[in-house]
């Protein structure tokens, strides 16, 4: 979890299904496959059938933050912490990177369990899923995972408490966002060293990029804005406002828009998603999508956004041709991170 007060959460009845629609789940056959996201209330994996609006769901020994489609879909990483920990423990427990593999129409099979340092915070990979990019927010580092060997190779000093990143458009960069000291930490793969720390703002939480790679995005928590910097000159251009507590962030295919998940705090949940329009460089549509929107992501057809609601237990898919919510699902408890894969 990011450094903030923790949640307490709520007793609700985890199932599966639709909670609202306004139309049908068939509807949705031009954004189809599977939405997963990573629930940490529940130590679980929950997997979104697109087509038919069927959740399912996978038991792991860790209480999973974030979760990954790699490889065109054909593995999922997730990681976490051991289940059950809590507070100082949390931070005292061992990390852990689970390979999964996705199956149609069902939940997930785990394929492996690596260790992945003291608290995994986000993890990306290369476009083939051979190696794994994870913040361990406790040691302040990037690690790189070779996959196959089950295995850290490489743990890159970064900023303090990294925790969500994401690789650069030519895969030869990993920029992750420094919640404790306002910078983003620009890290060259191959040399296996920071190349750059950039200031940002308060509270950095999460990267994002346009797609043709020339803009990165970094949701400000402590300022209830976006950062917008010029990849190549690495310079903050300007900031965006959005809603309360902004976390995860994630462009439309076509560059045209950022989605934006506002959570709040847990005294004061925010509730809405905001929608960048990335050219003007203002909020066009604020979406009211569940208690605690926290996690984001847009599939590649572009035509879908979806958002995982803390507080809630939902994950809630948006129209992006007409920024209305389509339909709500009931997922597991407390979901975090968010991913779409075409299977």
């Amino acid at each position: 979890m990011i450094p903030f007060p923790r949640r307490d959460l709520p007793l609700l009845i985890v199932g599966a299904g639709v909670v609202a629609s306004s139309r049908s789940a068939s509807a949705a056959e031009d954004c189809a496959g599977t939405v997963f996201t990573a629930d940490e209330g529940a130590a679980s994996i929950s997997a979104v059938d697109l087509r038919t609006g069927q959740v399912s769901s996978t038991a792991l020994r860790v209480t999973p933050h974030n979760v990954q489609a790699v490889a065109a879909g054909r593995r999922l990483f997730a990681v976490g912490t051991a289940a059950g920990a809590h507070g100082a423990e949390h931070a005292r427990a061992n990390g852990r990177l689970v390979v999964l593999e996705p199956v149609s129409g069902a939940a997930p099979r785990i394929v492996a369990e690596i260790a992945a340092g003291r608290h995994p915070g986000h993890v990306v990979a290369d476009s083939v899923g051979e190696r794994a990019f994870i913040t361990d927010s406790e040691a302040d580092a990037l690690l790189i995972v070779d996959v196959m060997q089950r295995r850290v190779v490489a743990s890159v000093p970064v900023g303090d408490y990294p925790h969500g990143l994401r690789l650069g458009s030519n895969g030869r960069e990993a920029w992750l966002a420094n919640v404790r000291d306002g910078t983003v930490s620009v890290v060259d793969i191959a040399a296996g060293r920071e190349a750059a720390r950039i200031p940002v703002g308060p509270s950095p939480v999460q990267v994002g990029f346009a797609p043709n790679g020339g803009r990165a995005y970094v949701s400000l928590r402590g300022a209830n804005a976006v950062a917008e910097i010029d990849v190549r000159t690495r310079r903050v251009l300007r900031r965006i406002p959005v809603g309360s507590g902004p976390v995860q962030l994630f462009a439309t295919p076509d560059g045209r828009l950022l989605y934006v998940a506002n959570e709040g705090t847990r005294a004061a949940p925010g509730t809405t998603a905001s929608v960048i329009d990335l050219a003007a460089g203002a909020v066009i549509a604020t979406i009211e999508t569940g208690r605690g929107a926290h996690g984001v992501v847009v599939c590649e057809f572009g035509s879908r956004a979806f958002v995982t609601n803390l507080y809630d237990d939902t994950l809630t898919e948006i129209d992006v041709a007409t920024q209305t919510v389509r339909r709500r699902l009931r997922v597991g408890r407390t979901p975090n991170g968010v991913t779409w894969a075409p299977v």
